[in-house]
């Protein structure tokens, strides 16, 4: 017999238990559900330990650096790895311990640890226990990819969640993969004291960016000594005394490369497989994701889908997001909607990326009237002070309507930094008005107004 609710969350990521706690709070009996953590990707092994490894990087960083600002550290800077990962895991702890109590103090919300599996529309089950709810939630996340290399079930690789559990330092890492995830993790070792070395079967790093960013990246981290192999494909996998070898393919020139670990960061895979979607007759896209419309609804009456596993957004930011539209139209009777979100998101490695809006690449396909302009971070008398004078700004405008249409600013505080012009954005104000107005000195967004007074027409 099905046990009766008024709704059921499946997954407990960044939509799911905000979303379950705002329909208690409505007073209506909900269940979740999760079969392995709370909190998901951002607090276990996403955002929170990530930042935290990062923080941990810097401090070292700033400790081999400190002669360059006048301060004398005495003999060579070591990092304890074992240390680093309990602070990590500390915070970590934290977190979801403030997240497990809030919950708990839910008295209509009954949180059951398992995997949950769609019966029919409005049944899902969990263990021996099968719910039934007229409105289901899907928040189930993503996993890292892994591909079917020959070999590589036999070696001790590690993605972004089994790195969590590294407490020594790696002598020479390989990583697989020079996107966001493979990037923040090539930096933070290097200066952790790792060999590091970045294989990617594209051109560049952080292809997503522009030509001129994806170069100003590049340069950071080789500054730092991570080495970068691109146009490269791994053939095959094998261990190597207690580390990994890999068998690669250079254009057409075959090579090897051994290492002590091998890290594969190589995007994600929806959680979909396991939900049992064709019971509730949901069926996924070709990438395994969900289907849903602009309100998050997926095709079958009473469903929604939020977070990683719709397709519509792959950060922390966009799941809250999605929690914030459907318990707006779910629980409050509004009309929010994910049409016109404007794409942001940031590259954590020091100094960070902030993008928002279209790149010049976007721009330039539009075929649009567009001014841009672009600036060093050398220019910048923040980034002088501090020494850290790498990246550059960049700021993309409609000619016509003079509203901006994209940025990034890669730099000290570029994440921060970027959300002014996001707020231009969203409220429809045109660059001018950011232009004309007085910012203060010393500081990075300073700079931002002459950066816009030298706009040029995009060619």
């Amino acid at each position: 017999m099905s046990e009766q609710f008024d709704a059921i969350v499946i997954g407990a990521g960044q939509s799911g238990p905000f979303l379950a706690a705002k329909l208690a709070g409505a007073g209506r009996n909900v269940a979740l559900i999760e079969r392995e953590h709370l909190g998901g990707t951002c607090v276990n092994d996403g955002c929170t330990p990530t930042k935290t490894l990062v923080a941990s990087a810097r401090a070292a960083w700033a400790a081999r650096h400190a002669a360059q600002f006048g301060v004398m550290v005495k003999g060579p800077v070591t990092v304890d790895m074992a240390a680093v990962k309990a602070r990590k895991d500390k915070v970590v702890g934290a977190s979801v311990k403030s997240l497990t109590d809030w919950l708990g103090s839910l008295k209509t919300l009954d949180y059951i640890k398992g995997e949950g599996s769609f019966v029919s529309s409005s049944e899902v089950k969990v263990g021996k226990r099968v719910l039934t709810a007229p409105q289901i939630f899907i928040n189930t996340g993503a996993t890292a990819s892994v591909p079917d290399w020959s070999g590589i079930r036999s070696v001790p690789y590690l993605t972004n969640t089994s790195m969590m559990n590294v407490d020594t330092l790696p002598g020479h890492l390989i990583i697989i993969g020079a996107s966001y995830i493979g990037l923040e993790f090539a930096q933070m070792y290097a200066r952790f004291g790792s060999k590091v070395t970045v294989i990617e079967r594209g051109a560049r790093a952080a292809s997503r960016e522009d030509p001129d960013v994806s170069a100003a990246i590049r340069g950071i981290l080789e500054a730092e000594g991570v080495t970068f192999m691109f146009g490269t494909t791994v053939e095959a996998v094998a261990k190597a005394g207690h580390g990994v070898l890999l068998s690669l393919k250079c254009g057409e020139r075959l090579a090897s490369i051994e290492g002590s670990h091998l890290l594969v960061a190589l995007g994600r895979t929806p959680n979909t497989g396991d939900l049992n979607l064709g019971a509730a007759g949901i069926e996924t896209d070709a990438r395994g994701y969900i289907p849903v419309d602009d309100h998050l609804r997926t095709k079958v009456k009473g469903i929604w889908a939020m977070g990683d596993v719709n397709g519509r957004g792959a950060f922390t930011h966009t799941s809250y997001n999605d929690f914030e539209i459907v318990a707006d139209n779910v629980v409050d009777g509004g009309k929010r909607s994910v049409a016109g979100r404007i794409p942001v998101y940031g590259l954590f490695i020091d100094p960070p990326l902030g993008r928002i809006g279209m790149s010049e690449a976007e721009v330039r396909k539009s075929g649009r009237k567009a001014l841009m302009g672009v600036m060093p971070m050398a220019r910048v008398s923040r980034a002088k002070e501090r020494g850290e004078t790498q990246g550059l700004m960049k700021v993309l405008v409609d000619a016509e309507s003079k509203q901006v249409l994209g940025a990034a600013i890669l730099g000290i505080g570029g994440d921060e930094i970027v959300h002014s012009l996001l707020q231009l954005m969203a409220a429809g104000t045109p660059y001018t008005t950011m232009m004309h107005t007085v910012h203060i000195h010393p500081t990075v967004t300073e700079l931002i107004p002459t950066l816009l007074a030298d706009l040029k027409p995009l060619e």
